[in-house]
């Protein structure tokens, strides 16, 4: 069972990384009849196609196929736009993602920005108006995990190797962040972990930094990680990922981030009080257990006890 993403990594995981080397290996470019045969077969494929999203094997090699769609809807981050819109964090309010050609061409950018700051993302292989070829992150027949995958395997084997795939997780972040970038959607399931140790990031059909500062979407990075891991981390090691979460932010984030994350924590702490039954919704559950995590590390003493720990 895999449940630890640093036995993985080692000797070129994300711990690894903060050492002597500073950025993980590039992906390989793809050369000029590569590219060609690429075009071609996003042109043949494209009409072809019926979902939004697929994978293909072109030769030997894994890609996938993203077509436009329409806008997404926000139904599924409801809660979180009630909550930003009520204690005026435009930090955690859902970015319209608006699909079509303009998702696609959003994507295209963003992929292409995170590639050329040294950042492991799909390579975009072919580009249309309708839509994107990419490259798959997995690699010699090996295919890349989701984080939350990883997270929930690590659960289950128990609190210290949850807490040490999850801080890989954060470094991550962190690693994103140190470069003057951001990510989109900095959930744990559109972060992955790619054969060689190294962790990926996938999904960037929105660009916030079109309607949020740079402190704003950084901050949101951090606060949508939390939202998707909390449930877990609360159940196992709530304080020891308190000591991981400020030891990390202490040294990846500036303080105009880790002011909007505090500003969040106080004004999120009523919401630790919203209903336990799971009747409420997976995602009620998810916004509860961060409340939850925040109010404990930046309570009156919460962040000076933690501190101390690092």
């Amino acid at each position: 069972m895999k449940v630890s993403l640093r036995s993985r990594a080692a000797p070129h995981g994300v711990a690894a990384q903060r050492g002597g080397t500073s950025s993980p290996a590039p992906l390989a470019p793809a050369g000029e009849p590569q590219l060609a045969a690429y075009a071609g077969f996003l042109q043949a494929m494209l009409p072809q196609q019926d979902k939004l999203i697929a994978p293909h094997r072109l030769g030997g090699e894994r890609v996938w196929l993203k077509k436009a769609g329409p806008r997404h809807g926000m139904a599924r981050y409801r809660l979180l736009g009630l909550v930003a819109g009520i204690f005026r964090l435009d930090l955690l309010r859902p970015v319209p993602n608006p699909g079509g050609e303009a998702a696609i061409a959003i994507e295209a950018r963003r992929l292409r920005q995170l590639a050329d700051a040294g950042l492991r993302v799909p390579r975009v292989l072919a580009q249309q108006a309708e839509g994107l070829l990419i490259s798959d992150l997995g690699e010699s027949g090996m295919g890349a995990q989701m984080l939350q995958e990883c997270l929930e395997q690590a659960a289950a084997a128990g609190p210290a190797p949850l807490l040490a795939a999850w801080r890989d997780g954060l470094e991550a972040i962190a690693r994103v962040h140190a470069g003057g970038a951001y990510l989109s959607q900095a959930f744990a399931r559109n972060l992955v972990l790619c054969p060689d140790g190294v962790i990926g990031y996938i999904d960037f059909e929105d660009d916030p930094r079109e309607t949020l500062s740079l402190a704003e979407c950084q901050a949101r990075d951090w606060l949508s990680y939390l939202h998707s891991t909390a449930a877990l981390v609360h159940a196992a090691a709530p304080h020891a990922a308190g000591t991981h979460w400020h030891g990390v932010l202490a040294q990846g984030a500036s303080d105009a981030v880790r002011e909007r994350i505090a500003m969040a924590a106080q004004r999120m702490r009523w919401l630790r009080r919203l209903p336990r039954s799971r009747r409420w919704g997976r995602d009620t559950q998810r916004v509860r257990s961060a409340a939850r995590l925040l109010a404990r590390w930046y309570g009156p003493d919460g962040a000076q006890q933690l501190a101390t720990s690092y």
